[in-house]
């Protein structure tokens, strides 16, 4: 069995040589100069807004990967922030935690976040079944009546969700995210 398979799951970050800007429910976000922070991914398993005990291993390493592969096919499309997932290129200082950082981690330019978790929903579960019970609709959008819980919907749908820092993240209507990301 490769050795790489037997990695622990990486559920906290330490570096003492940077200083932690954030932490999230899976990453964990450093100082690196003033123009430019290192994203970490961790294996940490949210669910319903609660950061589980356990994690999945290598789950970091997947959400940086998918990440990577969409600042790259978009890049022609929309600006990004990101900078080099190259361990090789980090600073010096951060370098020593190369083999924990490598394929689960990217620097990135400093910008301001637009606090919108993106969420498509396949499935009636979690606030969006609470949702549907009270008002047969999820974040605005009207859902054919008598649906269970956890039935597959019958097309995808977008809920756009406030990013919380902590706590608990609250969904709005797909046109209030369109109104909100339109500059003044």
């Amino acid at each position: 069995m490769s050795p790489q398979i037997l990695d622990p799951v990486l559920l906290r970050t330490d570096y003492s040589e940077l200083e932690l800007h954030a932490s999230g429910k899976v990453r964990d976000v450093y100082n690196l100069d003033a123009d430019h922070l290192l994203f970490v991914a961790t294996d940490r398993i949210s669910a319903f807004d609660y950061v589980l005990a356990t994690g999945i291993p290598h789950k970091g390493r997947v959400l940086t990967q998918i990440s990577l592969f969409w600042f790259d096919f978009l890049e022609d499309i929309v600006p990004n922030h990101f900078v080099t997932a190259d361990v090789n290129r980090y600073p010096a200082a951060i370098r020593s935690h190369a083999v924990e950082l490598r394929g689960r981690s990217m620097m990135v330019m400093r910008a301001e976040m637009f606090p919108v978790e993106c969420v498509a929903r396949g499935y009636l579960s979690g606030s969006g079944w609470k949702e549907y019970k009270a008002s047969g609709s999820v974040c605005g959008i009207q859902l054919p009546p008598g649906l269970k819980e956890s039935d597959q919907l019958p097309e995808p749908i977008f809920t756009p969700a406030t990013k919380a820092t902590t706590g608990t993240i609250s969904t709005f209507r797909s046109k209030k995210c369109a109104r909100s990301s339109i500059p003044n």
